[in-house]
């Protein structure tokens, strides 16, 4: 049984920050294109997110272009709740990089926010590791989990260049790295330790994203690719988490 808890940014219909501000309620978390991308210690930094940005947007194209088929075939409620979400938060300006939203987690004003609400569950408190999904508008989580001093369980987007790999300040913060570095794809694929099928470890909370989330209820609807089951399948399947006690949470 998966259970639900939801960290809602409470202020997130606030007005946004002027451009340049800093605001509590709001986290503009930008691409980091000020810089070049370097080969270190064999890891082609560039040639991997160039990589990673292509096999993103054939996936989206590919969904887009498959939708209605989908929609069709697939609890169509879904899909229909999805592109009301999407069309939504484009058309009032209600979601930060990366845009547009659509087949994706939208990344939406207020995800820091929303974040360091997760900070205050006991049950966050208590775990010592945290699997995240690896969207945008979960960095914050992904930020927070290896700030506490816990270890973070991540896997690579769409499960195509990696499978899970788990990440901790302790283990995997070189001299030098700030921990924001640990918290992309590149930097998980980078500096985080591989994880084998047949490890053993057990996940204590797992934290997935949301286009949509029913607060009465907890049914909640991604972007349409089922990787947040497929991952719960394999982690349950073996045994390293226990599909009737592990609390699942989402950020929105």
């Amino acid at each position: 049984m998966l259970t639900s808890v939801f960290a809602f940014n409470h202020h997130a219909r606030l007005p946004r920050p002027a451009h340049g501000e800093r605001g509590v309620h709001s986290a503009v978390l930008l691409p980091r294109s000020s810089r070049p991308a370097m080969a270190v210690d064999g890891f082609d930094a560039a040639s991997f997110e160039t990589d990673r940005l292509a096999k993103d947007a054939d996936a989206m194209e590919a969904m887009a272009a498959e939708e209605a088929t989908f929609a069709k075939l697939r609890t169509p409620w879904k899909w229909a709740v999805r592109r009301r979400i999407w069309d939504m938060m484009e058309a009032e300006d209600y979601a930060e990089w990366p845009r547009p939203v659509h087949h994706r987690i939208p990344n939406f004003v207020g995800a820091e926010a929303a974040a360091m609400r997760l900070a205050d569950l006991p049950e966050f408190q208590s775990a010592s590791l945290v699997k995240v999904n690896p969207d945008t508008p979960q960095r914050p989580v992904r930020r927070l989990v290896l700030s506490e001093g816990k270890t973070l369980l991540t896997p690579q987007p769409r499960l195509r260049t990696g499978f899970f790999s788990t990440l901790s300040v302790d283990e995997n913060l070189e001299p030098g790295m700030r921990v924001d570095q640990l918290t992309n794809s590149k930097g998980v694929a980078q500096h985080g330790t591989q994880v084998t099928l047949d490890a053993q470890y057990t996940v204590d909370l797992v934290v997935v994203g949301s286009t949509a989330v029913c607060p009465a209820t907890g049914a909640r609807v991604g972007k349409g690719e089922g990787f947040a089951e497929l991952e719960w399948g394999i982690l349950s399947g073996q045994g390293n988490l226990d599909p009737q006690a592990t609390l699942v949470v989402t950020t929105v």
